[in-house]
């Protein structure tokens, strides 16, 4: 992957992107891969073209689409091992069906930096100590495994009261594995419960409690169903 040493070489780029790590909460570009396609004939057709790393550890494409002057559309496919990416931007509706950042190239001349936010996917090394549940989203109806279902839980931190957010998404076969690094509802004794939501797209949706400590080592199952 190419390194531009200056931000001002990217003005040209249609598109910037920022892959964000969801879980540490900052920019992450080492270890990070960026593939390229364009849709011709009615298919996504893989590209050549290497995107360019800024000192911002912002991806782009300088130049792309510039020699045919035509708006044609590209998507732009991120991976990283352990890690698993929210393509739809913040306050869009979830769709476990994207499959990609798409943009039109040539397209703006400064394009306003996009973030791309990177999920812990279920083979996620979370750092010791950190409380985690796992289980699997499926259909309710067939139960089939749902893939890149988002799974969320939130809550408020027991001190000063501050919202916490905390997601995932699942792998090929439905799994998950989510962290739950502050308190839930306290319970009876010294239990805690949380409300696990799944996502697979906007009216397809599943829920579950979970109550800690008795099912930290529970396989759960999220059945997502129309609503």
């Amino acid at each position: 992957m190419s390194f531009l040493p200056f931000e001002r070489d990217t003005l040209s780029s249609p598109v910037w992107l920022v892959p964000f790590d969801d879980f540490a909460r900052k920019v992450r570009s080492a270890g990070v891969a960026v593939l390229l396609d364009r849709f011709a004939d009615g298919a996504w057709v893989p590209q050549d073209t290497t995107a360019v790393r800024t000192p911002s550890a912002a991806f782009a494409y300088p130049g792309l689409g510039g020699r045919t002057g035509r708006e044609q559309r590209h998507r732009a496919r991120f991976a990283a091992a352990g890690y698993r990416p929210l393509y739809p931007a913040d306050g869009e509706p979830f769709d476990a069906a994207a499959t990609g950042v798409e943009f039109v190239a040539p397209g703006e001349s400064t394009p306003v930096p996009r973030l791309v936010r990177l999920l812990p996917s279920e083979t996620f090394s979370y750092p010791p100590g950190v409380r985690t549940v796992h289980g699997v989203v499926v259909d309710a109806a067939t139960r089939h495994p749902v893939a890149n279902a988002l799974v969320e839980a939130r809550g408020r931190t027991s001190g000063d009261l501050v919202p916490w957010h905390e997601r995932t998404l699942t792998g090929e076969l439905g799994a998950f594995r989510l962290a739950l690094r502050w308190h839930g509802e306290p319970g009876e004794g010294n239990t805690e419960t949380f409300r696990l939501e799944a996502t697979e797209r906007p009216g397809r949706t599943g829920s579950l409690d979970v109550r800690l400590p008795a099912g930290a080592a529970t396989r759960h199952v999220i059945e997502i169903r129309e609503q």
